[in-house]
């Protein structure tokens, strides 16, 4: 029986003969998205389900859609799926994340024009019958310092774009290398120093915890007066309050806003500006880009219905049927490992060297190290799989390097990975056991035994009597409670490590209380994601 897929928002009729062409059968119903009940009602008869942004695939829907393998996004923001639920159901979610690019550099641009020359005031003006020849006084471009925040994919386009137009173009990217930089043209700078030197600021960075508000009111005290800002990427990235002030103040000059806080952004104060220029998230609104993605999520969804073959998937690594039962722990632990690294390291990483002792050497270490470093640079760049992390480091300059070696210790296998920056290498391993949970067995090059959970603390002091009583202390008397605790040092009275197992977030205001102690050197809280 062949398998069948349901195309619920707009997609070509050429993407969808591609379903058709590899032995898919389709129905083509773009406007059920937008009916809740019929949807409903309709997905349980589907092995997949084709969509873009109007379909939202919520934990009810993926409850009801019990034939349901693989949902395909037709465009790289997956906010609209609930991937937790769709991951415990066992339905791979697909995205496309490179067919837009080039359509959302080229908006980025094209609101920098607009912003620059007060275009779309002006075009309302002389429509309207007036000539104000004198009231559009724009400021030119050529010359001026471009600072672009993300250098990746996208980011890297503007910058490119920036340069042939004559900018002095800036960039700060926690991944970018001193040699990407130079390819692209551009000065590798800090974020503090992009904001004091920038004339025009764009914004190519997803919404992470880390970049969430890195416009807000601190941020644009340090900008030059009269600075235009730019933003196609997410909305959340400015904090919308501060902008506003700093656009009454005549601190920010103009602003370019295709994206928003909240969406549709049927109201918005800075509709009551004429220097903003606001369009309706219309970043990848090209024909040409809407065609690109189409197509690609229909050849990968048939490619894994027809053949099981999994590309661009959010929940899963890219692994053959055969190997996935043996793989699929290490998978977990790989990115675990990428995850611990990438949430204690804020400088830009330059190298990472992974290496894989004993059986972990004779598995599929493409997939074990593509888990990796999408662990690795999630905490930058939240929109991010197996398949795009390689890219994704690479487009950032960072050197990347594999070493497969026998059994060398106790353990039949383990990963080891270690990143280098500027300032400092890490290096952190782990190992699974026979219940397939990942255990972190070494970090610093202190020998630990410890469970990973969902909400960690790490800390980090010299080695002295009193830690486990001042940790359990001040968790105690916050009401944080430890499901586990493992300690290690290297020598008596050496560099000592804890890690704290939790059963919730740790509170934001305890962490001071703990960073805050004369023997805590640091402090972090971790997060994993533990699912199966």
């Amino acid at each position: 029986m062949a398998p069948r897929v349901l195309v619920s928002d707009k997609l070509s009729p050429t993407a969808v003969q591609i379903f058709k062409d590899r032995g898919v059968e389709v129905d083509y119903l773009p406007d059920l998205g937008k009916d809740k009940d019929k949807l409903l009602e309709a997905i349980p008869q589907y092995d997949g389900l084709a969509i873009r942004s109007a379909t939202k695939v919520t934990e009810k829907l993926i409850n009801a859609a019990t034939n349901l393998k693989v949902v395909g996004r037709a465009g790289i923001g997956v906010d609209n799926v609930d991937i937790p639920a769709a991951s415990r159901r066992g339905i791979i979610v697909m995205n496309t994340p490179f067919g837009n690019s080039i359509t959302t550099a080229e908006h980025a641009v094209a609101m920098l024009f607009s912003v620059a020359r007060q275009i779309p005031e002006a075009n309302s003006s002389t429509h309207a019958g007036k000539w104000e020849k004198n009231r559009f006084m724009g400021v030119e471009i050529t010359g001026k310092t471009l600072g672009v925040i993300g250098c990746g994919n996208i980011g890297s386009i503007v910058a490119m774009r920036g340069v042939g137009l004559k900018m002095h173009v800036i960039a700060f990217d926690p991944f970018l290398r001193e040699q990407r930089a130079s390819e692209l043209g551009v000065e590798k700078v800090e974020l503090d120093e992009l904001f004091a030197r920038a004339d025009f600021i764009t914004l190519h960075t997803p919404l992470t915890d880390k970049t969430r508000n890195i416009i807000d009111k601190a941020a644009i005290a340090k900008m030059k007066d009269g600075v235009r800002i730019i933003n196609c990427a997410r909305g959340g990235l400015i904090n919308e309050a501060d902008l506003v002030e700093a656009l009454k103040s005549g601190k920010v000059a103009g602003a370019g806003i295709d994206v928003f806080e909240t969406e549709p952004a049927t109201e918005s104060p800075f509709f009551a500006f004429e220097n903003v220029v606001c369009t309706p998230h219309l970043g990848a609104a090209t024909s040409e880009a809407q065609e690109n993605v189409a197509l690609q999520v229909a050849e990968q969804m048939a490619d894994y219905l027809v053949k099981g073959a999994v590309s661009n998937a959010i929940n899963m690594p890219s692994i053959t049927a055969e190997e996935a039962p043996r793989l699929k722990p290490f998978v977990k632990l790989a990115e675990v490992l990428g995850a611990f690294v990438g949430q204690v390291t804020d400088e830009p990483i330059q190298e990472v060297e992974i290496l894989f002792d004993g059986s972990t050497a004779t598995m599929n270490t493409q997939a074990l190290k593509s888990a990796a470093l999408a662990g690795l640079i999630r905490p930058q760049v939240a929109d991010v799989n197996m398949v795009s992390a390689p890219i994704m480091v690479k487009e950032r300059g960072v050197v990347v390097s594999e070493v497969r070696r026998d059994k060398s210790g106790v353990f039949d296998g383990y990963i080891k990975l270690t990143v280098k920056t500027k300032e400092r290498t890490r290096a952190i391993a782990g190992t699974c056991f026979s219940d397939g949970k990942p255990r972190f067995i070494q970090i610093k090059g202190i020998n630990i035994d410890a469970e990973v959970g969902e909400h960690m603390l790490y800390t980090t002091n010299s080695d002295a009597p009193g830690i486990i009583g001042l940790l359990g202390t001040v968790c105690g008397k916050n009401g944080v409670n430890i499901a586990n605790f493992q300690l290690g040092r290297n020598r008596p009275g050496g560099d000592a490590i804890a890690l704290l197992y939790l059963d919730a977030p740790f509170p934001p205001d305890v962490l001071e209380e703990v960073r805050a102690h004369e023997s805590i050197i640091s402090a972090k809280p971790l997060r994993f994601d533990v699912g199966a």
